[in-house]
């Protein structure tokens, strides 16, 4: 690899000028795609294949007008007043008539004739129906909802509250506050390089990728399901690992010019070793990404792919664009020579040497201090529980969140998160009287079940062929009880439905968020099972080592653990919430932890290898010198690898700002876990770990040895490459 490498680093750079042309007509082809062919985002999870999206399928057929989304109108009155008054009445025939012309509406449900009146008379409920789906629903449309209803409340003198799924998050926006990170991240570069113009090249070459990937990904938003939670992790992604990869290999550029290579063959090496390295770690990303399709639900297959692409991106751009920039740059990056120690002669000792110089005289001490300590944090994680957001998490203050809230009051908190059962004959040929009799048995043994709070009259479909029933549960729709009851319901289906000669179904929207959860709680096991697996064969094909891999899986869940534990302890258990922004606690969101591990190993991959390869790389060099190597190698990388992690920690820091209840915890436990895994797991445990094992850790079966291939990260194929024969060839940027 190291070689193949070396000679693209070196032809990039010979043909500098062609390849920044390149890359920027890529950057505008593909902004001339979002322009020219790119739709919106879709932000509704579904789960092909499960019981309730198979009903939802059914109704879409059959009872359109019954599955689509729908919304909430709460109505108040005055104090010391009723809405059953005359007046009252009146004003809200009037106020539900004019939510009935709102775009997509197909019916609104009086709430006289529901019953959703509270026993005083002070709070109704009204249940707005759309022909679509969350997802086809236009966000203006909804809004012209909101202003239909609320500017009719007015003219007619009574209190409303509009809100229910259609005016559930529409996903994350990025503000300014988010690109702070990025501020972050050049005064980080500036203070590792010293240099505006080296800090300048890492940057730019990440935001022309960064560009091109995001760009890609929203010009195929007309073609496919694309979340906006998805563009923006893939946004935090590929700005995090395009900053680092390009740090790496920049900074390994100016080591090998401070040592007196020439800029042509520094460039070729640093492409071949920091390249390689760069390449390993973008592709374990991308493998762990793609590998959420083990999950099997469309929006996080989506999620991974959509993030592997500005990964993939980021990668390119680094072996290419970097090459021809730095050519470019030349001689003006070659750093100045490092003040020495006037007593000595000597370079002074630097805060890393003294770090692992520390770790290194007390390894046992060192491992079971930072195994105990982050085991600890992850304790909280144990309790991780999962759910799909809901309005319970909207932003204090926005009329969704205070229509759920009064609902919660006035009428219980299962009215927020209603299910529908679908009711068809077994043998579809019952006539609709018989239908409507059939469903009147249903109602009547699942409103005698434990927390169901009620259960609606039977409504049939326009052609007679299905019937439906609206299950209000005594638990909103996050409450364990209220997955328990849809698992009571589904298991009684077969004996109630062989009863009343029907078939049963559960759905609705808080059913798929159930059978998501479900999903991908049911997935974790055995995708971690993968992602460890994978990080096992990864790092015994590149370090042809047995410790470092075990040591490198095990660091990983521990960082994992940490990660979840802080998400735990902040969103659900309310630790710090006011100080980080979290207005309610809930469990969490259901897509969450297999997101974190994925993107979690693959940055973790990357620390280990641009950390663990210079010290395999010292101990290959100095005649099998373990605590040498490792002092060596972790000073050689503790400064690029430092500088990588504080700034992928800034990105997502920045991001933890967020008011999407997705991206707020996920981006915090992203932040947390990189933390913890570059400076406890990589920059202490690890040393600690082959301070411990010396020689040991880099022993591997010879019969093993033999039959792996050789995979050179660290260069050591470029020992005989020619050095620097002269100029570039005419045609070539120079400096």
């Amino acid at each position: 690899m190291a070689k193949v490498l070396y000679r693209v680093g070196r032809a990039c750079a010979r043909h500098g000028l062609m390849v920044i042309i390149a890359w920027l007509a890529l950057l505008a082809v593909a902004v001339a795609g979002v322009v020219s062919v790119g739709g919106g985002t879709d932000e509704e999870f579904t789960i092909p294949g499960s019981e309730s999206q198979q009903a939802l399928d059914v109704l879409a057929d059959t009872f359109p007008a019954s599955s689509g989304t729908s919304a909430q109108l709460v109505f108040t009155a005055e104090e010391g007043q009723r809405l059953t008054d005359p007046a009252s009445k009146e004003a809200i025939g009037e106020v539900l008539a004019a939510a009935g012309t709102a775009p997509d509406v197909a019916t609104v449900i009086d709430p006289f004739t529901a019953g959703t009146l509270t026993k005083d008379g002070s709070t109704a409920l009204a249940q707005v129906q759309y022909t679509v789906s969350l997802s086809e629903l236009a966000q203006d449309d909804a809004d012209r909802l909101r202003e239909t209803a609320n500017d009719a409340a007015q003219e007619a003198g009574v209190d409303v509250l509009v809100g229910g799924d259609a005016f559930k998050s529409r996903g994350a926006e990025v503000s300014p506050v988010e690109l702070v990170g990025v501020v972050v991240a050049l005064i980080v570069l500036l203070i590792t390089f010293g240099s505006a113009l080296a800090a300048g090249l890492t940057l730019l070459p990440a935001f022309i990728g960064l560009g091109v990937g995001i760009a890609a990904l929203l010009s195929l938003t007309d073609l496919v399901t694309i979340s906006s939670t998805a563009v923006t992790l893939a946004l935090m992604l590929g700005l995090a690992v395009g900053i680092d990869y390009a740090l790496f290999i920049i900074s390994r550029h100016r080591t090998q010019l401070a040592e007196g290579q020439g800029v042509h063959d520094s460039i070729g090496r640093a492409t071949g070793t920091a390249g390689s390295a760069v390449v390993f770690a973008g592709l374990t990303v991308v493998i762990a990404m793609t590998g959420l399709a083990v999950v099997r639900i469309p929006f996080v297959t989506v999620m991974g792919l959509a993030a592997s692409l500005t990964v993939l991106v980021a990668v390119l751009v680094a072996i290419t664009l970097i090459p021809a920039l730095l050519r470019l740059a030349g001689q003006r990056l070659r750093p100045a020579e490092k003040r020495r120690n006037s007593a000595t002669g000597q370079p002074r000792p630097t805060l890393g040497r003294r770090w692992v110089g520390g770790v290194v005289r007390r390894p046992v001490s060192v491992v079971l201090v930072v195994a105990l300590g982050l085991g600890a944090a992850a304790v909280p994680a144990m309790d991780l529980k999962l759910a799909l957001p809901d309005n319970s998490t909207a932003s204090p203050g926005s009329g969704e969140r205070e229509a759920y809230d009064l609902i919660d009051k006035e009428f219980g908190p299962g009215f927020n998160g209603p299910l529908l059962m679908t009711v068809e004959p077994e043998d579809g040929g019952a006539t609709p009287q018989e239908l409507q009799q059939q469903a009147g048995q249903v109602r009547e043994s699942v409103g005698a079940m434990a927390d169901v709070h009620a259960v609606s009259p039977p409504r049939s479909s326009p052609n007679g062929e299905v019937a439906i029933l609206t299950v209000v549960p005594g638990t909103g729709p996050m409450d364990e009880k209220t997955t328990q009851l849809v698992e009571t319901l589904r298991a009684d289906a077969l004996e109630l439905g062989a009863a009343t000669d029907t078939v049963l179904a559960v759905t609705g929207t808080t059913a798929v968020a159930i059978d998501v959860s479900a999903q991908l709680s049911d997935s974790l096991v055995p995708f971690t099972l993968v992602v460890v697996g994978l990080a096992l064969v990864l790092l015994l094909l590149v370090f042809r080592s047995v410790v470092v891999p075990l040591k490198a899986a095990a660091g990983f869940l521990l960082s994992v653990g940490t990660a979840l534990g802080v998400v735990v302890v902040v969103f659900q258990w309310g630790w710090a919430a006011d100080l980080l922004g979290v207005h309610t606690t809930s469990p969490i969101v259901s897509f969450l932890p297999i997101i974190v591990m994925a993107v979690l190993f693959g940055l973790a991959m990357d620390y280990e290898v641009f950390l663990v390869s210079s010290m395999r790389e010292q101990y290959v060099h100095n005649g099998g010198r373990p605590l040498e190597a490792v002092t060596q190698g972790f000073v050689l990388s503790s400064k690029v690898v430092t500088a990588a992690a504080l700034i992928m920690f800034s990105v997502f820091a920045a991001f933890a700002t967020s008011h999407s209840p997705v991206v707020k915890p996920m981006a915090l436990a992203l932040a947390v876990g990189v933390l913890a895994d570059a400076f406890l797991i990589r920059m202490t445990l690890v040393p600690a770990v082959l301070a411990l094992t010396r020689n040991a850790a880099w022993w591997l079966p010879r019969r093993l040895d033999r039959m792996m291939p050789n995979i050179d990260v660290e260069g050591a194929t470029l020992d005989g490459a020619h050095q620097d024969s002269g100029p570039p060839r005419s045609g070539a940027l120079r400096p």
